[in-house]
């Protein structure tokens, strides 16, 4: 994959963070890193004043730094920059971000050598990952801490997990056959300034929550028809009737699911019930509205992954601007609106597993016990989902109204993007296994509407559990069938077989 600075996708960060996809610099990249590189060095050369150049850091912009000073100032930046804390990034996360730095700095405008980029390139290809804590970001000025212990190993220092093992930052690229770089004037704070860390993480939850929302689908058509509820709600002229783009595809979704079912034609013509209860009747507009947020989502990621996000910015025609773009509230804000999207899709599942489990609601066996009484079936598992979906209520909560001023309060303002990131990853987690109990769930109630079969699509992805889950006919632990069923959501398979994939 050639990094150009101007067309990485979603697509790409997870082919890359998951898949192991090599990766190279643009040839017309790297030109581009030369000219804006040869600008800096001329100022340097002249004594120009420009920020972080020749002057310190945030709140230290007016004290002069001396051109012999320039390399001591930019290593001193990294060094003082790696304050992470808490719990270490995982591997796709951190190579999510090595790729989007690298495609930043490709752009053209940071000022800085190729170099710079070919040395994370090749720490992607040889598998050399930072060790990089998770929290001390507040998404402005960049993911500055994250990113620092990011720049530490490029520079030898620091700490770096190999394919033989961890070792200090140095080590591991001389294993790799890699040289540290000895940073020129202004290459510390254009790997330092910029918003890699809440991207990155951001992409990677997008490509998993763009699935988790389809699986929805399936899920909750089976709970559909496990209740015996109708899908006269997904009617193409009601739904056309209030065109949002994700209420359209869901329904059409939830119709070709629901295609071909016994259940449905068995009561099509004198329904139990003129109307289902929102969770089974409003799934195309909540599912949708997700759907929507999602794609809010991915409009800013593809923005912010090929932009030049650091401060100043380099012109090829001498000019050297400081402003903001390394200011997380673009990020910050889609963020928020997805972990909300992501909760609510919780939220509504957990509410058709409520059903499901009532047998005054569902017209199923109480808890769907075999044996209602002597054995509890599933009745716990609902009471799992509601635990989870009342912390995804507090995790949702929106991360980017809580600015908290930093660097003697010249930053006065910070979005706090990298704390809404890292609750993202946290919702997705969580929503992932709402969504397992409610297809255990739902499951369960289907078998007892046999021999009717649901709609072909629903029938194949049943079958795809059954396959790892069978029936409940005694009690038992019911946490492996969730880890079960949610291997099956986070691998796409139970998707892939209600689509025919």
């Amino acid at each position: 994959m050639l990094l150009t600075g101007r067309d990485l996708t979603v697509a790409d960060v997870a082919a890359v963070a998951r898949d192991g996809w090599q990766v190279a610099l643009d040839p017309d990249a790297a030109e581009r890193m030369r000219v804006s590189r040869t600008v800096i060095e001329r100022l340097v050369a002249e004594g120009g004043t420009v920020y972080g150049v020749t002057t310190g850091f945030g709140d230290l912009a007016n004290v002069r730094i001396e051109p012999d000073q320039v390399a001591e100032l930019q290593r001193n930046l990294v060094r003082s920059h790696t304050a992470g804390v808490g719990d270490l990034l995982p591997a796709d996360v951190v190579r999510a971000m090595l790729l989007l730095r690298a495609n930043a700095l490709a752009v053209g405008l940071s000022g800085v050598r190729p170099e710079l980029a070919e040395l994370l390139c090749a720490m992607l290809n040889e598998s050399v990952h930072p060790v990089i804590p998770s929290r001390g970001s507040v998404g402005a000025s960049g993911d500055l801490a994250p990113l620092a212990h990011l720049a530490a190993v490029m520079i030898g220092e620091g700490e770096a997990d190999t394919p033989t093992g961890p070792m200090p930052g140095g080590d591991a690229l001389l294993a790799a056959g890699l040289a540290p770089l000895e940073l020129g004037a202004k290459e510390g704070l254009a790997l330092l300034n910029g918003t890699q860390l809440m991207t990155g993480i951001a992409a990677l939850v997008l490509h998993d929550g763009r699935r988790l929302a389809a699986s929805a689908d399936v899920i909750g058509a089976m709970s559909l028809e496990a209740m015996q509820g109708t899908a006269a709600a997904f009617d193409e002229a009601l739904i056309g009737a209030r065109p949002h783009p994700g209420q359209v595809a869901v329904a059409a979704h939830l119709r070709e699911l629901l295609d071909g079912s016994e259940i449905g034609a068995s009561h099509a013509a004198s329904p139990h019930r003129l109307q289902d209860p929102y969770s089974l009747r409003c799934m195309p507009q909540v599912h949708g509205a997700v759907r929507d947020a999602l794609d809010q989502l991915e409009r800013v990621l593809a923005v912010e992954m090929n932009a030049a996000t650091d401060n100043p910015l380099v012109f090829a025609d001498g000019r050297v601007v400081s402003g903001g773009n390394f200011h997380g509230e673009p990020m910050a804000l889609a963020i928020d609106y997805a972990k909300i999207a992501l909760t609510e899709l919780a939220s509504i599942s957990e509410r058709r597993t409520a059903r499901l489990v009532d047998a005054h609601l569902s017209g199923l066996p109480p808890f769907l016990s075999d044996a209602p009484g002597l054995r509890s079936g599933l009745m716990i598992v609902q009471y799992t989902a509601a635990a989870l979906v009342n912390e995804l209520q507090t995790l949702a909560h929106p991360a980017s109204v809580d600015s908290i001023p930093t660097s003697a309060n010249q930053e006065d303002h910070v979005s706090m993007g990298a704390t809404g990131a890292l609750h993202l990853r946290e919702v997705l987690n969580r929503a992932q296994t709402v969504l397992a109990i409610e297809a255990l769930c739902a499951a369960q109630g289907l078998d007892y509407r046999a021999p009717m079969r649901p709609g072909a699509g629903l029938a194949r992805a049943i079958a795809r559990l059954r396959e790892r889950v069978p029936h409940l006919a005694e009690d038992r632990s019911p946490a492996p069938d969730i880890a079960a069923a949610r291997d099956l959501l986070e691998s796409g398979e139970l998707l892939a077989a209600a689509d025919g994939g």
